[in-house]
């Protein structure tokens, strides 16, 4: 029997290899804390792989008909390890992704400004396309209109479903100032291309405000993402509120989340006891906990809080959320969450790469896991949806550049203009006059700080200024139900509606 070359070097790469990359990650005392009855199941099986899995690499290195490079098997056989967990946050980070990764948490970094997911499957039914968690404010990708749950499905003319994430990164990645063209799809119908010019990109914290609504002062956080900086940041927006405000707006909508010590010390500038957010390992068990403390507690007592969600509140700003639902200190308006609700564990090895591996998932104070189900909102406010026919007219309009030509030739716009300019361009393109000013909006701004907010487009910050000003806040809050009933809820609405069936 006749094997192909390429299968015989990929099987053996990847079995080969895992001897050697497991040796490199966990040292004998890693499993210390596994419990005895684990090990005595487990350690038979475990030691024959690790042998044959050993006999194997040696024996490649020394028979293979070309001369390997142990490095390559060593990568491969990460990747293929991380890979067959079939979890798309448990993966191996070569030393380029590593340094991406650092740049991204507290760094800067040359890019187009998109925080991305990729499954590791890809199926006919099901292609893995690169999407789009969020677009970091300010970016490339955000300044191009680019929305959180978009696809790309190419890059420089090749299908992201062909190509493994860390191609993906290096594609999107490099060089300021050279152009990446994306392929985007929105929705059933909408397809289209964009031309990304690559960058500095200044992971973003917090940016804030006050907005006075119906003689009220309210203070508005924008938690851009969770870096060691965040805590810091936030309490300089409460600061510069003063004492005099009458309520908070916190918006995540568009937050990837960070890192959980980060929501830990932000949350608890909001809650003076109890729960913030937990983690339970593989067994079930609590790994950790954190709590709550008076003394860190830096926002007025019974203020009411407006949090914003939105598809792309993601992991830590879903832990905020939760908390805050949970303790009921704030009102959820918006859409459902993401929902990813595990942790990570990111392992530097000898070679300046990595695996980022999940360790746990975490809880909220009630009790409840929301990975793959994410946090609704107590409140259901969408942005403007365009129909099947107004899809179509919005990929004419992105391919005909209408709106960057408009603004070209229109400088220095002021509201006024940018109001006529949108019924001139309603004319050709039959959108929504709110959707077409807030394309030309964000073109004026697109070199310009963008805006803290927009209220003309923005209903979902509209109706939490509203609620805010016009309704009894205590009584609504208190309305409101934890994610364990509600959770509780749809549980004995599923059998209720199993036994009708029956």
């Amino acid at each position: 029997m006749k094997i192909g070359k390429n299968f015989t070097t990929k099987f053996i790469i990847t079995l080969c290899a895992l001897a050697f990359a497991f040796y490199s990650i966990f040292a004998p005392g890693a499993f210390a804390q596994q419990k005895n009855s684990e090990k005595k199941k487990s350690n038979a099986s475990t030691s024959q792989y690790m042998q044959l899995i050993n006999t194997i690499f040696g024996f490649v290195m020394q028979n293979y008909v070309d001369e390997v490079d142990p490095e390559t098997l060593y990568s491969g056989a990460l990747k293929g390890m991380m890979e067959s967990l079939d979890d798309p946050y448990t993966q191996y980070l070569d030393s380029a992704s590593m340094r991406g990764l650092t740049d991204t948490t507290v760094g800067e970094f040359g890019g187009v400004g998109l925080s991305i997911t990729k499954p590791l499957v890809s199926t006919p039914e099901k292609p893995a396309y690169v999407e789009v968690s969020s677009p970091i404010e300010g970016g490339p990708g955000f300044k191009a209109g680019i929305q959180a749950g978009d696809f790309i499905t190419a890059i420089n003319g090749t299908a992201t479903p062909d190509i493994t994430m860390d191609e993906v990164l290096k594609m999107l990645r490099g060089k300021v100032g050279e152009t990446v063209n994306v392929t985007i799809k929105r929705g059933k119908n909408m397809v289209f291309d964009v031309a990304l010019t690559r960058e500095i990109i200044e992971v973003p914290t917090v940016k804030f405000g006050t907005i006075f609504q119906s003689s009220k002062k309210i203070g508005y956080i924008k938690i851009i993402e969770f870096t060691p900086l965040t805590p810091e940041k936030v309490q300089q927006a409460l600061d510069s509120f003063g004492n005099d405000y009458e309520g908070i707006v916190i918006d995540l909508r568009n937050n990837p989340g960070g890192l959980i010590t980060s929501v830990r010390d932000v949350a608890d500038k909001f809650i003076d006891d109890g729960t913030i957010v937990y983690t339970k390992n593989r067994n079930g068990e609590i790994e950790q906990l954190f709590s709550a403390s008076k003394e860190n507690t830096t926002v007025k007592e019974n203020v009411p809080i407006i949090v914003l969600i939105n598809k792309g509140s993601a992991s830590a700003s879903e832990i905020l959320s939760g908390a805050l639902k949970d303790h009921k200190k704030a009102y959820l308006i918006g859409e459902r969450s993401y929902g990813k609700g595990s942790v990570q564990q990111l392992f530097p090895l000898y070679n300046n790469d990595g695996v980022k591996i999940t360790i746990a998932r975490y809880y909220t104070p009630s009790d409840v896991n929301i990975d793959k189900i994410g946090i609704p909102p107590d409140r259901e406010v969408k942005l403007i949806e365009l129909s099947e026919n107004e899809e179509k007219i919005y990929v004419d309009l992105v391919n005909d550049d209408a709106i960057s030509k408009y603004v070209e030739s229109h400088p220095n716009m002021k509201e006024s203009e940018i109001d006529r300019g949108a019924k001139e361009l309603g004319a050709k393109y039959a959108l929504n006059q709110r959707f077409l000013r807030r394309l030309l909006r964000m073109e004026v701004y697109r070199t310009k700080d963008p805006m803290l907010y927009d209220l003309d487009f923005d209903t979902q910050l509209v109706e939490a200024l509203k609620t805010l000003t016009s309704e009894d806040f205590s009584q609504l809050v208190e309305s409101t139900l934890t994610l364990k009933e509600l959770q509780d809820a749809a549980i004995l609405e599923e059998d209720l509606l199993s036994e009708t069936k029956r």
